[in-house]
């Protein structure tokens, strides 16, 4: 495996005792080099940021995630918004991703009380959907989208209804619904990678072979690691909240909003498919070309972290019950169950052997968030599940100081891998913090 990296030059310094040298490499062409006042400026930011945030109370590690999300939020002009903001999914490597965006999207810039960034986000994607898919990635200028996820899509929905709740943007629903109306009409007569409605039971089918359309998208030459073809359950269980929110935006706009109830309510039904009695928790996807998966995925979470849930207290409670026995760990939650003959519990060595692993044991630390929000929903105790989380928090002491990675080894000592600061990762620590704040009061 090798990398090419520019061989800049070499700067040789001789430094008398007490002198100090600083470097300085910036991407603005003015960019200051007056330290002290460099300092003073940042040290200003970073308190506006605290005051504006409304966490000036909080633990000092939520008030650093508060300057860690402000790092992920970067320009992107675009036709209609010239100051137009997008968000990095994490650093060194990775871009701006559609799917990473949306489900950043309300802890960034929504639970530090930034929502006209959020807006404005929203409003470019908007102008990118394509046969009723957002972009997944965006490539090179003069290269064509990448549209290969089928979960980007429906997480927009869960971002724009988390705007709304937070912002009562009656003007930015009217701009926005036409875009919606169409995303639903393109799922529901088909899309891209064999994206579609399936009238028998209300749930949308995704993913054909040599695709990877998930969060689970590892892919090694030609071969898709987690293919996940079929229905996987956390596609559906978005799909039946963004079809709740239809209803919800029609009703407020006086348009009908019956077409939407119906549908939601088909999907509810046949999201009640994915439970399986015997193992005590959902399959992972349902309908696929091996039948049903059933090693224990995380996936599932999200359905009971969503606003509407399909299952019964009592099955949401196996689910949070099993998932903190096999998956969680203090750095995320594992990809796959130890007991899954797949499972691999490092994720190392080469770029093959590493993706190979990306999401067959893995623990990601984005799906602390979903974890603790179905915990607080079973238990309704917050100082309960404050002790799941508080593990997740530490590691911004340790590790990517001041920032949460992006994913850690799924055995002990749980060793943090991959990017070492990842949006989704704050993003959701956030939102699971501000979950557990409001019903402490």
């Amino acid at each position: 495996e090798y990398d090419d990296n520019m061989y800049a030059g070499v700067f040789d310094v001789v430094l008398q005792p007490a002198e100090s040298f600083t470097l300085v490499a910036s991407t603005d062409p003015n960019a200051s080099l007056d330290g002290p006042k460099a300092l003073v400026d940042r040290a200003t930011r970073d308190q506006e940021l605290f005051m504006s945030s409304g966490w000036q109370a909080a633990p000092p590690e939520i008030r650093q995630l508060v300057l860690a999300a402000d790092q992920f939020i970067v320009n992107r002009s675009s036709a209609h918004d010239p100051d137009g903001k997008t968000v990095i999914a994490g650093y060194p490597w990775f871009e701006d991703w559609g799917r990473d965006t949306m489900i950043s999207l309300a802890g960034l810039t929504l639970t530090t009380r930034r929502p006209a960034i959020a807006r404005s986000i929203l409003r470019t994607f908007a102008g990118l959907v394509s046969q009723g898919m957002l972009p997944n990635r965006f490539t090179e200028l003069g290269v064509a989208l990448e549209y290969n996820t089928a979960d980007a899509t429906l997480w927009y929905f869960e971002a724009i209804r988390a705007y709304y709740d937070a912002t009562q943007d009656r003007e930015f629903l009217v701009e926005i619904f036409p875009v919606l109306q169409s995303i639903i009409a393109w799922h529901q007569k088909g899309t891209r990678y064999n994206i579609h409605l399936d009238p028998h039971d209300g749930l949308i089918y995704a993913g054909e072979t040599g695709v990877q359309v998930t969060w689970m998208d590892a892919k090694v030459v030609d071969w898709v690691v987690t293919p996940r073809i079929g229905k996987p359950i956390e596609i559906n269980a978005l799909w039946h909240n963004a079809l709740l929110f239809m209803d919800r935006i029609a009703r407020l706009l006086g348009e009908s909003p019956d077409h939407y109830r119906l549908m939601a309510e088909k999907a509810a039904q046949g999201l009640k498919r994915f439970w399986n009695p015997r193992t005590g928790y959902c399959f992972d996807v349902m309908d696929g070309p091996n039948g049903p998966e059933h090693h224990l995925r995380p996936n599932q979470l999200v359905a009971l972290a969503l606003p509407e849930c399909p299952f019964t207290p009592e099955q949401q409670k196996s689910i949070v019950d099993i998932c903190a026995r096999q998956l969680y760990t203090p750095h995320g939650l594992r990809s796959l169950s130890p007991d899954a003959p797949a499972y691999i519990g490092v994720y190392g060595g080469d770029l093959p052997t590493r993706d190979a692993a990306y999401h067959q044991g893995t623990a990601w630390g984005w799906l602390v968030g979903p974890f603790i929000l179905a915990h607080l929903r079973v238990y309704q105790d917050p100082a309960l599940t404050k002790s799941y989380l508080w593990p997740y928090l530490r590691q911004i002491n340790q590790q990517g100081l001041g920032t949460l990675s992006e994913i850690a080894d799924a055995n002990a000592p749980f060793t943090p891998r991959g990017c070492m600061a990842q949006a989704w990762s704050v993003a959701q620590a956030l939102l699971a913090w501000e979950a557990i704040a409001k019903m402490e009061g």
